[in-house]
């Protein structure tokens, strides 16, 4: 089975599912954490020093999926790299998927109420990780020179088509440059 649509895990209802502990099993309140998929969280220039931040801000208040981060990513990254080279600019993301969606799985078909519980037993499973964002903060940052604005936004318009929630793109000038 695929996905459940975004729409299911977009809105923050309840408080987050994080407690993991390794020093305190018992405390742990979730059995198995699934992976996520956003491997890197800086690419492109880490050391240069750039002029420019251009960011990537939220509208509002969501949960976003692991894989709309990755997607989001990954279409930055590679529109930065064609158009810029990997040494003028830097990408960071800035929020890290910590919250842990769970799903009922609803089972359909023939011999489906063998083996349904229906809210008897509806907890859930863990079946993937969510970034809980606020409104006005911070999704992603391009550092970069006054020179390649117009790159690093278009690169910011395409992740913001990745992503579930209303975004804007916002252009500040670094006081120190970053290094």
């Amino acid at each position: 089975m695929g996905l459940r649509p975004s729409k299911c895990y977009r809105d923050v209802k309840n408080p987050a599912y994080t407690r993991y502990s390794r020093r305190l099993p018992r405390k742990s309140y979730i059995k198995g954490i699934p992976g996520s998929k956003v491997v890197m969280y800086d690419m492109g220039n880490k050391t240069g020093s750039f002029t420019t931040e251009v960011s990537l801000v939220t509208a509002e208040r969501k949960q976003l999926r692991h894989n709309a981060l990755e997607a989001a990513r990954v279409a930055t990254n590679k529109y930065l790299t064609k158009q810029l080279g990997k040494l003028a600019y830097r990408l960071k993301i800035r929020v890290w998927p910590h919250h842990i969606m769970r799903e009922n799985p609803i089972a359909s078909g023939a011999g489906a109420d063998r083996f349904q519980t229906g809210m008897k037993k509806s907890f859930g499973k863990p079946i993937g990780r969510t970034a809980r964002v606020k409104a006005n903060q911070k999704i992603m940052t391009v550092y970069t020179d006054e020179l390649n604005i117009v790159a690093a936004k278009e690169a910011l318009y395409r992740a913001k088509m990745k992503l579930p929630n209303r975004c804007l793109i916002l252009v500040e000038k670094v006081v120190t440059p970053h290094a």
